[in-house]
C-alpha cells in the first residue's frame, strides 16, 4: 500500500470518527453530518502546519470551505468551526499519544476492531466455512475473536500494512 492511500485511510477514519451524533447533536440538518466527513476526508491538512499566521489563514479558509460544503440549512459558521476544530484536533492527538507511549512500535500486534463490517470483509476473504458465522460484537467469544484476527493478520500481510488498518480501509 502506498503511503498517501493509507494517509488518506487514516483521514478519513478520523473524519468519520470527529463528526459523530454528539458533535452534531441538536442540529437538526439531514445530511450534514455526512456532509462534513466528506469534506473532511479530503482537507488539506499540509495546510496547518505553519506558523501561527499561516495556520489561522488556513484554519478561516477551511471553515470557510466547509460552511459552503454543509447543507444550506446546517451553514452556520460555529458548527463549521467546531467540526474542524474537533477534526484538527483528532488529527494532533493521534500524534502526542503515538509519540509518549511508542504506539508506533506495536502497531504489527494491534488486532482490528471486529464489528459487522469488519466480520463480513473478513468472512468474504477467508472463504465459504473458513470463519464462523459473525455473532454480532455481544456475542462475540475470544475463541471467535482470535480466528478473525488471523484472517486479518493475513489480508495485512498481502496488502504490506497492519491488521489495525484494515479497518480504516474497509470503512472509508
Amino acid at each position: 500500500m502506498k503511503q498517501r492511500e493509507f494517509l488518506q485511510a487514516v483521514q478519513s477514519h478520523i473524519a468519520r470518527s470527529a463528526v459523530s451524533a454528539s458533535t452534531m447533536r441538536g442540529r437538526g440538518h439531514a445530511g450534514a453530518a455526512a456532509a462534513a466527513r466528506e469534506f473532511l476526508r479530503h482537507a488539506r491538512l499540509s495546510s496547518f502546519g505553519g506558523k501561527p499566521p499561516k495556520f489561522s489563514r488556513s484554519l478561516d479558509r477551511e471553515t470557510d470551505a466547509l460552511l459552503a460544503a454543509l447543507p444550506r440549512g446546517a451553514r452556520q459558521w460555529g458548527l463549521a468551526r467546531k467540526v474542524l476544530n474537533i477534526f484538527l484536533r483528532d488529527c494532533m492527538y493521534t500524534t502526542y499519544l503515538e509519540a509518549a507511549y511508542g504506539l508506533g512500535a506495536r502497531e504489527e500486534v494491534f488486532e482490528i476492531p471486529l464489528d459487522s463490517v469488519t466480520g463480513e470483509h473478513l468472512n468474504r476473504l477467508a472463504g465459504r466455512g473458513e470463519l464462523p458465522r459473525w455473532p454480532g460484537v455481544k456475542n462475540l467469544t475470544p475463541q471467535i475473536s482470535a480466528q478473525f484476527q488471523v484472517v486479518a493478520a493475513a489480508e495485512a500481510a498481502k496488502r504490506g500494512v497492519a491488521r489495525v488498518h484494515l479497518d480504516a480501509l474497509w470503512w472509508a
